[in-house]
Formats: C-alpha cells, sequence, structure tokens
C-alpha cells in the first residue's frame, strides 16, 4: 500500500484524474518538474492519469514518440534501457499559438489554448476530478466543464495572477477584470494547491475554500553533486527552474506586462516563464490540426534534441545564473555588478543559462564589458543545467523588490543547492527566501543594489578559492546537498499534492 493510500483511504478502483495545463513535459519551465513530480504520485497510487496539453514547441525533441513502461514495470518506472522515464500518462496535445519566444503566453497564445478546451474536454473521457494550472483563464473553461459533468476540480496555484498584473502596471480595468475571474475559479475549486505560505494566505483572501500548501522543490535525482545518470535526466530545464520558484512560475500577466511563468516560475519558473507577453504572436507549431494522442506513457526528452546546448563550462571562476531571466526577477543587477567584480578577479566570469525579457538588456550590458565577463546561452536539459550548476562558484538568485513578489521561493535556489553549490541571493533582505538562505546558511544575502551584490560575488568567489571541488569531500558542500534533500525533495512535494488531489476523490465516495 502507497503512502497516499494509507492516507487518503480512497475507495477501491483506480480514480481517475485529468491534467490540464498548456505547459508540460519537455517545454522548459518549473511547472514542467513540478507537474511531472504530481503525475508520477499519482500513477504511483494507482490513478488513471491523462494529460490534456498543448503540443511541443519546435526544437524540443521528438515529443511524438512514446513507448510503454518497459521491463514490465509499475507505472512511472523506469525502462530498463537507460531511456528517459516514461511518464505514467495518456498525454494528449494540440497545437497553439506560441510567443516569439516560444511559449503559450499572451491574449491570443492562451486563446489558442483555452477555447479548444471545451471541445477537447467535452470529447474526453470523464474523470473523477480535473487539476488544472493558470492561468484563471483555463481555470474558468475547466469549472465550466466540471461542472457540466457533476466533477470536482483542483486549482494549482504556483501564484497570484491578479497580483502579478497589478504589481507590472496592467490597466486597472484589466486587473480587476482577471482578479474577479481568478477568485471565481478559486472559489469553486474543491481544493487549492499552493506553493508556498505567501500564496496560500492570497488565494484565500481571493476565496479558496480549501488550500493546501504543498509547497516546491528539485528533482534531487537529477540536480546531484556528482553526475546523473542518463535515466534520470528529465525534461529540460527553465533553469529557474524555478518560478515557483516557489514562485510564480508558470504564469504570465496581460499582454503587456512582465513576469514569472510557472512559478517556481522553472527547469524550470515559475509567472512561470517570465517574459513580456505579446498580444501578437509570430508563431505556431507545424503540427496537423488534430490533436495528437497516445494510450501509452509518453517519454520525457533529456534535451539532446533540438534545445541548443550551451558552449563548454568555463575552466575559469564562473557564477551561474540558471533560469528565466525577466523584469520581476532583476537578474541584471548581477551584471551591473561585474566591474567591481573583475576588480577583484579579473578572469571571473557570470553566466546567465536560460531566457527571458531581460536578455537584450543582459546583452547590451555584457556588449559594454570586457569579452567574456558576462556570456547569455541558451536553456539546456535539466542534466546538463545540473553539470553547469555544480561546477559553478555559486549559483546567483535574485527578486526584485516592491513588485508583489517578494514571498516568492526561486526554484533555482534548491537545484543549485542540491549540487552543493552556495547561492548569493539579491532582493528582498525580510523575504522568506532571504530569510532561509541566512538562517540556514546556503549561502549570502544581498540588498538588490548593484554594489552591495558585487561585494557578496566577491565573497562567494574567495570563498570557492578554498573550497574543495568534489562535494563528496567538502563537508560545507555536503550539508547543502543534505538539507536540500531532507527539505525540498520534488518527490516528497508531488506526493502531498497527489494527496490532495486524491482526497477529493475520496471525499465523494
Amino acid at each position: 500500500m502507497t503512502g497516499v493510500e494509507r492516507r487518503t483511504g480512497r475507495r477501491p478502483g483506480r480514480p481517475r484524474v485529468t491534467l490540464v495545463s498548456r505547459i508540460f513535459a519537455p517545454e522548459p519551465s518549473a511547472a514542467t518538474f513540478r507537474l511531472g513530480a504530481l503525475v508520477r504520485a499519482l500513477a504511483g497510487a494507482g490513478a488513471r492519469v491523462e494529460v490534456v496539453t498543448a503540443e511541443a514547441p519546435d526544437g524540443a525533441g521528438s515529443l511524438g514518440l512514446v513507448r510503454p513502461a518497459e521491463g514490465g514495470g509499475a507505472p512511472g518506472g523506469r525502462g530498463g534501457t537507460g531511456a528517459a522515464p516514461a511518464i505514467p500518462a495518456r498525454v494528449r496535445r494540440a497545437p497553439v499559438l506560441r510567443d516569439p519566444s516560444g511559449y503559450v503566453r499572451g491574449y491570443l497564445p492562451y486563446l489558442s489554448f483555452d477555447v479548444p478546451l471545451l471541445w477537447r474536454l467535452l470529447r474526453g473521457s470523464r474523470p473523477d476530478v480535473y487539476v488544472v494550472e493558470p492561468p484563471p483563464t483555463t481555470g474558468a473553461m475547466v469549472r465550466v466543464i466540471a461542472g457540466l459533468q457533476g466533477r470536482s476540480y483542483v486549482y494549482y496555484a504556483a501564484d497570484v495572477w491578479s497580483d502579478a498584473s497589478a504589481s507590472t502596471g496592467a490597466p486597472d480595468v484589466v486587473v480587476r477584470l482577471v482578479r474577479a475571474l481568478e477568485s471565481w475559479v478559486l472559489r469553486g475549486a474543491a481544493v487549492v494547491l499552493s506553493v508556498n505560505e505567501g500564496v496560500t494566505e492570497r488565494v484565500r483572501e481571493l476565496g479558496a475554500r480549501q488550500v493546501v500548501t504543498v509547497g516546491n522543490g528539485v528533482d534531487t535525482d537529477v540536480f546531484t553533486p556528482g553526475e546523473a545518470s542518463p535515466a534520470d535526466a528529465g525534461p529540460p530545464a527553465d533553469a529557474t527552474l524555478p518560478t515557483d520558484a516557489t514562485l510564480p512560475t508558470d504564469a504570465s500577466p496581460p499582454a503587456g506586462a512582465t513576469l514569472p511563468t510557472d512559478a517556481s516560475p522553472p527547469a524550470g519558473a515559475t509567472p512561470s516563464a517570465d517574459a513580456t507577453l505579446s498580444a501578437h504572436p509570430t508563431h505556431s507549431n507545424p503540427v496537423a490540426s488534430s490533436e495528437s494522442t497516445s494510450g501509452y506513457p509518453e517519454r520525457d526528452s533529456h534535451g539532446e534534441r533540438g534545445f541548443q546546448r550551451a558552449s563548454e563550462i568555463p575552466g575559469s571562476p564562473f557564477l551561474l545564473y540558471a533560469g528565466t531571466a525577466s523584469e520581476w526577477q532583476g537578474a541584471d543587477v548581477f551584471a551591473e555588478a561585474m566591474p567591481r567584480v573583475l576588480e577583484e578577479f579579473p578572469d571571473a566570469q557570470v553566466v546567465f543559462l536560460g531566457q527571458g525579457s531581460s536578455w537584450d538588456r543582459l546583452s547590451m550590458l555584457a556588449a559594454g564589458l570586457p569579452d567574456g565577463a558576462v556570456t547569455l546561452h541558451d536553456p539546456v536539459s535539466a542534466a546538463e543545467s545540473a553539470e553547469w550548476q555544480r561546477r559553478a562558484n555559486a549559483a546567483l538568485v535574485s527578486l526584485r523588490p516592491g513588485i508583489g513578489y517578494d514571498f516568492a521561493m526561486p526554484t533555482k535556489m534548491f537545484a543549485a543547492l542540491a549540487c552543493g553549490t552556495p547561492v548569493v541571493f539579491a532582493g528582498p533582505v525580510e523575504s522568506p527566501a532571504a530569510r532561509l538562505v541566512e538562517g540556514e546558511r546556503l549561502g549570502w544575502v544581498t540588498d538588490h543594489d548593484a554594489r552591495e551584490v558585487a561585494e557578496a560575488m566577491i565573497a562567494a568567489l574567495r570563498a570557492a578559492d578554498g573550497a574543495v571541488a568534489d562535494a563528496a569531500r567538502d563537508p560545507e558542500r555536503a550539508r547543502l546537498v543534505a538539507w536540500v534533500r531532507e527539505h525540498r525533495s520534488l518527490a516528497a512535494v508531488g506526493e502531498r499534492a497527489a494527496d490532495a488531489v486524491l482526497s477529493t476523490v475520496t471525499s465523494k465516495g
């Protein structure tokens, strides 16, 4: 009997769960990891899971390839050939519009997923419960369908969209509309899953009846102090992985506003992919107009195909920002700090591994510095992101103060720590993330100010001079790894979320 079965005491039989999300493996986002953990936990508890999502973005690998779990293993088990882990669910994909950066983000992309969703859900199998990801427009579609079918739904709140809209200067009428819609969706949910206490408090204020704080974390089979096996390499990392970062990760504000996508947004992030939304997407997937389905578990992508691999990892000291870089994160403060850092460490580098709406500004700042001082690379697979993390002198994490996301807990922070790499956190010094880093001695904390950030970066580089490269032989790095495995395991997050989802089936039975 699984832990979920013991705790839920659900009725005999296999509950049927339909997960609805515009983002799913192998698309780079924190939601990719979070939802994958949920699906595996549900399947491990015996549920039949169907995922209704979008066609993967161009270059995300051969997503049409599917395979049953090999060796007759249990759902979600790894095959015996070293292949990517099977996704223990039936995955149904359909074409969508995407913005210029390749994300389903902006008015028209949202509509391209949400409007056909009514038909897709009506003609699909009827589950015992739905699980739906932001944005609230998708949640509204699921509430309508669930009501027609007499079913419950669970809303996975990686962030609060209406607050994000307000913080980015969206017109008041837009903020009011988003808040009204989000509140309506939250009030109708049997359970709301929250990624941190800040989100929990806010969704209750907006009308959520029952909220379960499941937290956020990282895949400690992929993000390790040593090289992970090929079978452990999950979907591409939004090197933020984070937005959920326990932070907004998979959400984005109305067009014209920039913010996290999937929360915590990422590797995912994540608010989930943080980039400025475009009301004029220029790209859609070149796929057939009919929805693609498979009755077999779908394979996660390692990211070997399609996603551009980063260049060789630097041999000189470097600090790594791995994930989405947008205005709400304010990652450009690290590039602004580099002139001072170079005075102390002339060969030091800052590497940005990911994407986001701040990429243009980062490129401009890099152009004004010595060649190679700041480099930008496209997103990579989770396994490759982990290799960068463990080779970095320190990981860089930031939150721009005062825009409504002081409560965020970036997942990229835990990805680095799981590899034994300490973090430099630049942001609100009284925020939960800052208090955690200081309280647990996970790295350095500084205000979001270029001069102060530079001193913290210098301190990190100096500390690395005396560190042991192998985390297994460095007691301090080993301590960081042990802390993440105990407190921020993604598998544990998935089980908590699965418990809450299956409890809705029990309560009806």
